[in-house]
């Protein structure tokens, strides 16, 4: 049951932050501390989505900042993300 609570709030934070990179209509990047502040995460929580999420293509990385994907963003334009 562990495994699946943690699995769900893996979830959450992931949706947190589409969303939160999502939320300004310009192509803004984030630093990792600014994001983590914003969705409410502990460092190493955020990275380890961070990962999960770039190896998926939904944000990119580079050094300390972190954006929305072109893919994300297109895919948010189109109005088939919403909450």
């Amino acid at each position: 049951m562990h495994e699946r609570a943690r699995a769900v709030g893996d979830r959450k934070l992931e949706r947190a932050i589409i969303l939160q990179l999502l939320s300004d209509d310009s192509a803004r990047r984030w630093s990792r501390a600014e994001l983590a502040g914003a969705v409410d995460a502990e460092p190493d929580v955020l990275e380890a989505a961070l990962v999960e999420l770039s190896k998926l293509g939904i944000v990119d990385i580079a050094g300390a900042e972190v954006w929305a994907s072109v893919a994300a963003r297109r895919i948010d334009e189109l109005g088939l993300i919403g909450i």
